[in-house]
């Protein structure tokens, strides 16, 4: 359903993809662990077809349509209000307006954005923003989420419904690759784990049952930092 070949990127002489390879069926998620500037967030935008390899290649079944992508960019209007965004992208995929409409009332629901759906995005709280943007990122049902520090600004609720949500949809045969710095959230989803650095996939199995502990000793000593 994903696979990458070989991917390899470089800014200047820093290479922030350097021959990675991996393939994930339906079912799967992939947690990328890595310090920053291992290449995490290049990689995520390698498979979104948002950079173009320099070397290697990417394959999403469905093509890039079918991929549903969150990132520090939350790529929402700010003038426009939460369900205005929420219909806009949905227009762009070719959602139809009876499934446009039911899907943005679920979604709406399920992130706690009910009450603010008829406000602008720019007067939203970081955390809601947040939140519309995952919203944004579901509105054409993805068969693959590529979700780039996804936790980042949500309260505890907002973090637990998003885990569920995306437990939900990998049960259902979607696919995620997962870049973030928490072990537990990863862990928490993964069936997969990687660990980036200088980019390349220093280790890549997985998860196996391991618990925290042991895949936080696997990451400093596969990448030599502390504090996975």
């Amino acid at each position: 359903m994903l696979s990458a070949e070989g991917l390899t990127y470089a800014f200047g002489p820093v290479r922030a993809l350097d021959g990675i390879s991996f393939r994930l069926e339906a079912g799967h998620t992939l947690a990328v662990f890595g310090p920053n500037g291992a290449g995490k967030t290049t990689l995520l935008r390698v498979l979104a077809g948002q950079l173009r390899p320099q070397r290697g290649c990417a394959e999403v079944r469905g093509g890039r349509a079918a991929i549903g992508w969150i990132s520090h960019q939350s790529f929402l209007y700010g003038h426009l209000t939460v369900i205005e965004n929420l219909r806009f992208w949905a227009s762009l995929y070719g959602v139809k307006r009876e499934a446009r409409d039911r899907r943005a009332a679920e979604l709406l629901a399920r992130l706690g954005l009910v009450e603010r759906a008829d406000q602008p995005v720019a007067a939203l709280s970081r955390g809601l923003a947040q939140r519309a943007t995952i919203a944004r990122a579901l509105m054409h049902d993805p068969a693959v989420l590529l979700l780039d520090e996804p936790f980042t600004g949500l309260d505890l609720a907002a973090a637990a419904e998003l885990r569920r949500l995306l437990a939900e949809l990998v049960g259902a045969g979607r696919v995620a690759v997962i870049t973030t710095h928490n072990v537990d959230e990863g862990l928490e989803l993964a069936t997969d784990i990687a660990f980036q650095h200088r980019g390349r996939f220093v280790q890549l199995a997985p998860r196996a049952g391991r618990d925290r502990a042991q895949v936080a000793d696997a990451y400093r000593k596969a990448v030599g930092v502390s504090g996975a």
